[in-house]
């Protein structure tokens, strides 16, 4: 697999240039991203605008990763403008998968996310504190 990658504090950057999503680039996919779970990313902004087409190892890759980032409260986007590849994705049926046109909109997603599960937090850290075990809530 060919890619570069950048790394943020709240994001990994990860850009193809592979025109194909096939072969042995998914099983590369899956230990990158992996490694990258492993070193606290939970969010994965992938840049596949040179990418033509994707094979159903591609397409399994692709929900595994998605679904990994759920589980970690993350947030998997994937970037390209090829109307027919995001056709092709939304027929393959990937639970809540983000596709965007931009890197820049890739990242506003990203930064929204995090803000949805803070605001997530607080409210559950103030239901907990109010109506904690041993306290009735005037209802």
């Amino acid at each position: 697999m060919n890619y570069t990658i950048e790394k943020t504090e709240q994001y990994a950057l990860i850009r193809l240039t592979d025109n194909q999503f096939g072969g042995d680039v998914p099983a590369s996919f899956e230990t990158l991203s992996r490694n990258l779970f492993r070193e606290g990313y939970s969010n994965l902004i992938v840049d596949i605008e040179p990418v033509q087409s994707v094979d159903p190892t591609g397409i399994s890759s692709l929900r595994k990763i998605n679904r990994q980032c759920t589980t970690e409260l993350g947030l998997l986007v994937l970037v390209t403008k090829n109307e027919d590849m995001i056709d092709f994705l939304d027929s393959a049926n990937i639970a809540d998968l983000t596709i965007l046109p931009t890197v820049e909109e890739a990242i506003d997603a990203v930064f929204m996310h995090e803000l949805e599960n803070d605001f997530r937090n607080e409210e559950e850290d103030e239901y907990d504190g109010e109506f904690g075990p041993g306290r009735d809530a005037d209802i």
